[in-house]
């Protein structure tokens, strides 16, 4: 069973109460941040901020409107995240949670260039870093709660339950909305699909969605370039060894050529 979020940006009214909750249940520790033109704060999320609200303000149809994005991962049905980790540290949870075991994660950083929607960061403040991201609150599903931004969304903007079911109202909305949300849910089809889905008031690019992210599974994408790996890096090594015993063998002439000038 996958689950999911349905997050209504009409609903929202970026009071970053899921900011709070997030860093709260995974115990991340506070940043210094700084308020952008926008008053989006913090700019951007981290290895250490996994949820932020982005503040836009556009015209629409001749008035001045302002939007609020909740963006974090989107926990993808095939995660493009997973199919390049090399170690195997991410996986898709059977209840939809694409989570990172840090036991495992040496952070390569694989999994943040492949990603579509740029979730997962790095820990560049740690000797021996890893890359970290939200985790649809796995610990909490699995206990039978919610996440912890869904229980604290005041307005009802988060909504937490089964994809499918997440999928009819998110389209029961728009139909009896009365042209009050434009004709799309965000992530039903995005990279193939996502757990996290968005319906809006506003064109998508007057939010801070990725409106030119691939509709087909990314992970068919990140294999072409993944199965050359094991290619690449036994070139390389090939090249290496070539050039290390070369090297030997050229400080071995050099060695005996000295060695017989002296005699």
């Amino acid at each position: 069973m996958t689950y999911g979020m349905l997050i209504d940006l009409s609903k929202c009214i970026g009071c970053r109460g899921c900011q709070v909750a997030c860093k709260q249940w995974n115990d991340l520790p506070a940043e210094e941040t700084s308020v952008g033109p926008d008053f989006t704060n913090p700019q951007k999320r981290s290895a250490y901020t996994w949820t932020t609200i982005d503040f836009i303000t556009a015209e629409v149809n001749g008035r001045t409107v302002a939007t609020f994005t909740k963006s974090g991962c989107m926990h993808c049905l095939e995660p493009a995240c997973e199919s390049v980790c090399i170690v195997g540290a991410i996986q898709r949870q059977d209840n939809g949670a694409v989570t990172i075991d840090h036991d495992k994660c040496i952070g390569c950083r694989y999994c943040q260039l492949a990603c579509p929607f740029g979730v997962p960061k790095y820990e560049y403040d740690q000797v021996v870093p890893r890359m970290r991201k939200c985790t649809l609150c796995y610990d909490r599903i699995v206990e039978g709660m919610e996440p912890a931004c869904a229980a604290t969304c005041p307005s009802g903007a988060i909504l937490f339950g089964e994809r499918e079911e997440l999928l009819k109202l998110a389209r029961q909305r728009i139909a009896e909305g009365g042209g009050r949300y434009i004709d799309h849910v965000y992530g039903e089809h995005e990279a193939g699909g996502t757990a996290v889905l968005y319906i809006s008031p506003v064109p998508l690019d007057l939010t801070a969605l990725n409106t030119d992210v691939t509709t087909e599974s990314v992970p068919g994408f990140t294999w072409k370039a993944m199965r050359q790996l094991p290619v690449l890096v036994g070139s390389v090594a090939a090249l290496s060894l070539g050039l290390m015993a070369y090297s030997r063998r050229r400080a071995q002439l050099e060695a005996l050529a000295k060695g017989g000038g002296e005699q």
